[in-house]
């Protein structure tokens, strides 16, 4: 069953003068015409232009490609729905049937979707203002993580660039498992490169740390058999 809107309002501290226009934010286009995709369109523009903004603030010596780097890392499709996973934004989703059995309240791109599609709807209802303190209270955790005297490319993108490097074929990653309740669930996720037999796997609470996980093993694996 759908859980109310107005409690997950609530869990996010928002308040909509427009309720329909969050309701909008959670109906995804396999359950209505009348879906998310233009509010998540919007959102999207908004959420680069906060968190650019935010880095561009907070590292001032930090050049162009390093704040670029910097905003990729946080606006991405995973780091959005490893959010949208804290709030159990899934169980609030409007979906259609076909999507209801195939697990789309867990999907990636649906949940990212839909995170940035209710900053679309809180801009359309309260303005940039709001959007934007909304924002950086959702992204807090992981701003303040963020320092460029530990900061470097993570495993994925050294492994991807190792790849491009060699000119080889980029790693393949594959979902093997996924267990556990919905607010506490592990991934398992296989890293392949098509020219190597070994493989790795790497396991985190959410796909993309799966991922990474796997990807830092394939690069202790390549670095040994150098």
């Amino acid at each position: 069953m759908i859980k109310k809107a107005d409690v997950l309002a609530r869990k996010l501290g928002l308040s909509f003068n427009d309720p329909q226009l969050f309701t909008a934010a959670l109906t995804h286009r396999s359950a209505h015409a009348k879906n998310n995709e233009r509010l998540e369109f919007l959102g999207d523009s908004i959420l680069g232009f906060v968190i650019a903004q935010k880095l561009y603030d907070l590292f001032p010596q930090a050049s162009e490609g390093v704040l670029s780097r910097l905003r990729a890392s946080l606006v991405n499709q995973s780091s959005l729905a490893d959010l949208a996973r804290e709030h159990n934004l899934g169980e609030y989703l409007f979906l259609g049937s076909g999507e209801l059995k195939s697990g789309g309240f867990r999907r990636d791109s649906i949940l990212s979707d839909a995170l940035e599609a209710i900053m679309g709807a809180l801009y359309k209802d309260q303005g940039i203002e709001a959007c934007k303190s909304w924002i950086e209270i959702l992204f807090s955790d992981k701003l303040n993580s963020l320092s460029l005297d530990n900061w470097q490319k993570d495993p994925k993108t050294q492994l991807q660039e190792m790849m491009q490097s060699k000119k080889q074929d980029l790693p393949e990653y594959t979902l093997v498992t996924m267990s556990g309740l919905a607010h506490e669930q592990m991934f398992k996720v296989r890293c392949r490169i098509s020219n190597m037999d070994f493989t790795c796997i790497g396991a985190g609470i959410s796909r993309k740390k799966a991922e990474q996980a796997a990807a830092e093993l394939m690069l202790e694996h390549i670095n040994k058999v150098k």
